[in-house]
């Protein structure tokens, strides 16, 4: 599982035309899950996405967790694109949507996210704040 988590002043997501999702000051998380992951990891990664201490303190230093934040969540497939071979992206180690579909809708329940549309085309618009943005990958140990 990849989350490529970023700090947003806000965030929103669109399909068809109209607004599924939006979101304030909080973090934006696209989520590509792999074929092996499974709950386990799934729970692992959004503990670590929680943790993140990527949030200004009272003295402006990158020390505060996610806490109250909202947290918008897209399922993004692409984020297993390998192109180690070639220039046209391999999605082989991506997990197919039976796979990934729940395990991105337990993700979201553990953060409490808004969400995106899973596997539809969407629309993602944000304004990264910093800008940061972190990835967080399935072997990370949760804080």
């Amino acid at each position: 599982m990849r989350a490529l988590v970023q700090r947003v002043t806000w965030a929103s997501v669109r399909v068809g035309g109209e607004e599924v999702s939006a979101i304030g000051p909080g973090a934006l998380v696209l989520l590509g899950v792999a074929r092996t992951d499974d709950e386990d990891v799934c729970d692992r990664v959004a503990d670590k996405v929680a943790a993140l201490r990527i949030f200004a303190d009272e003295d402006g230093r990158m020390a505060e967790p996610l806490g109250d934040r909202e947290v918008l969540c897209v399922s993004q497939f692409t984020l297993y694109g390998d192109v180690r071979k070639g220039t046209r992206p391999s999605w082989s180690r991506a997990a197919p949507g039976d796979l990934a579909e729940p395990l991105y809708e337990r993700f979201c329940l553990r953060l409490d996210a808004r969400r995106g549309v899973f596997g539809a085309d969407m629309r993602v618009r944000s304004e990264n704040d910093g800008p940061v943005t972190v990835l967080v990958e399935r072997d990370a140990p949760a804080t």
